[in-house]
């Protein structure tokens, strides 16, 4: 049931909403997924519905996994668009090839969570502390800022009214029961109502569509002569990727953890199964890959809803998930989402793309990272700048001789690299190696260690 203590409105994820309430939450998770993930689906050359349903069903299948405990959505990443899109397009290659490199990347995500699990999160925290992960974050929610832009470009005036009436509705109805919880779908409709108004929505697609279809599926092809080129294609982008998931993991648990203290309830700190949640990525790239869709990834663009809205329920999660894999087969619905204009979500991606960043701040200022230690200072310095500039550059892709490095994971390689650096000088010097007289620096602040 909803909670509300003096007053404070939100779900924590254990907490059940209404059939009513579920039904229009999920929905709000779907179309804040929808765009990102059906671009994905289109630049890879992936199946559209089959990527919707996997997308479903790998949400359903992690918070199954956590017993309810971790609320993520999963959709399909950028980040892996490029080496997808490589194999694909390869003489060798082929779309059913890429998905063994798919597959892969789950196993991947599944070893380092398992490993994770074994050795203890304190040891994580060391190889990716906040400065770390807290800028990932803001590189993430800002280097897509572009983007927004140049989604809400199509039309400046449609863009920016659903901008700032999903703002006003964020903002003052919150608290005010369900419609509080709904400011994204609330924005959306309101756009969505202006531009057909206005001449700018075709429902032709809609009427030409079937009711039913069922989405084309396909097995990987695991025998091919190109499965193995596929997997060390692919599969490595995974390394990269584990500071962006472990991100959206903490700012999450900072959230929900804010919230139930509000409410006067045990913190859930569930960001202790960081291992958990990394397995749980793996498995969920398994189920993507197995029926034909790229790479996922838990999405920053839904955890900004959950900020906003205060609704981390894993119900309505799973939800959301359902209703995505009923559009992979009932073609007029997925058809209907599909006729919001591409202004109309610019100008809610400037505001959720906004939110990610700014989570990332938060995310550093709650695990108080010292931002005037230099050894911080240049960690967040590197990632931003790599990740941020690198993303001025076509695709996001950084060139470097004759290859290219996908930006934001090039920037969260950088700042790990550079932390384990400072990790290693520290501890030379902790041990006497420095110079005389000199004394020991302690290394770098991480989350385990307040």
């Amino acid at each position: 049931m909803q909670a509300n203590r003096g007053r404070v409105m939100g779900y924590l994820p254990q907490d059940r909403p209404p059939l009513g309430a579920l039904v229009s939450l999920g929905f709000q998770h779907v179309l804040t997924m929808f765009p990102a993930t059906v671009l994905v689906a289109i630049l890879t050359g992936f199946d559209v519905e089959v990527t919707l349903f996997a997308s479903g069903l790998a949400t359903i299948v992690a918070v199954l996994g956590s017993r309810g405990r971790i609320p993520l959505y999963y959709g399909g990443s950028f980040a892996y668009i490029a080496p997808v899109k490589t194999v694909a397009d390869a003489s060798w290659g082929g779309l059913q090839v890429a998905q063994v490199g798919v597959v892969a990347t789950g196993v991947v995500n599944g070893i380092v969570g398992w490993l994770i699990q074994r050795a203890g999160k304190a040891r994580l925290d060391r190889i990716l502390p906040p400065a770390v992960t807290g800028a990932v974050a803001v590189v993430i929610g800002i280097a897509l800022a572009k983007t927004a832009m140049d989604m809400a470009s199509k039309h400046w005036g449609i863009a920016l009214a659903t901008l700032v009436l999903t703002i006003l509705f964020s903002v003052y109805l919150q608290g005010r029961g369900l419609w509080g919880m709904l400011p994204v779908l609330l924005g959306a409709a309101c756009g969505y109502a202006l531009a057909a108004a206005m001449g700018y929505v075709d429902l032709t697609p809609v009427r030409e569509a079937p009711w039913f279809a069922v989405p084309r599926f396909q097995l990987p092809a695991f025998t091919a002569p190109g499965a193995w080129q596929a997997v060390l294609a692919i599969a490595p982008v995974a390394i990269a990727t584990i500071p962006e998931s472990t991100a959206h993991l903490y700012q999450i648990s900072l959230y929900v953890d804010r919230l139930a203290e509000e409410m006067q309830r045990p913190p859930l700190r569930i960001k202790e199964l960081i291992g958990l949640n990394l397995v749980l990525d793996g498995l969920a790239d398994v189920v993507h890959g197995l029926l034909g869709a790229s790479s996922g990834t838990n999405y920053g663009e839904n955890n900004s809803l959950m900020a906003i809205t205060r609704n981390y329920s894993t119900a309505v999660l799973v939800a959301a998930g359902v209703i995505a894999m009923a559009l992979g087969f009932f073609s007029k619905l997925a058809a209907l989402v599909a006729t919001i204009p591409e202004f109309v979500t610019g100008g809610l991606a400037i505001y959720l793309f906004g939110v990610i960043g700014m989570q990332g701040i938060a995310l550093m200022m709650a695990e108080r990272v010292n931002l005037f230690d230099p050894r911080q200072l240049a960690i967040g310095a590197v990632i931003l700048v790599i990740g941020i500039g690198g993303n001025a550059f076509e695709g996001g892709n950084i060139p470097v001789g004759g290859v290219r490095l996908p930006a934001i994971a090039t920037a969260a390689v950088a700042g790990i690299l550079l932390n384990l650096l400072f990790l290693a000088l520290d501890g030379r010097r902790a041990g006497g190696r420095g110079p005389a007289g000199a004394p020991s620096r302690p290394a770098p602040a991480s989350a385990g260690d307040d």
